[in-house]
């Protein structure tokens, strides 16, 4: 395992022991970064304009197409750092 995806999986841990919780752009920006990491550029159909948490999951990871893995994964584990201080 890399250094940056051991990084990432300990990031992702983090994530759950923030000292708050985070608002939703925050959060949109947190899936997406994970999204964008873990499988790359958005896939599947855009959720149905009555699917409002799904569309806008969408459309944020969608915002990230050709991010690179490693550039997303770093992301998120700046946007926790920051989090929990």
């Amino acid at each position: 395992m890399s250094d940056l995806q051991a990084r990432f999986d300990k990031a992702l841990a983090d994530s759950k022991l923030l000292p708050a919780k985070p608002d939703n752009n925050t959060l949109l920006q947190m899936y997406s970064l994970f999204k964008q990491g873990s499988v790359g550029d958005a896939t599947g159909d855009r959720p149905g304009f009555t699917d409002f948490v799904g569309r806008a999951k969408y459309d944020a990871w969608a915002a990230l197409k050709g991010k690179t893995q490693d550039e997303a994964k770093q992301g998120y584990i700046d946007l926790v750092e920051s989090l929990k201080k």
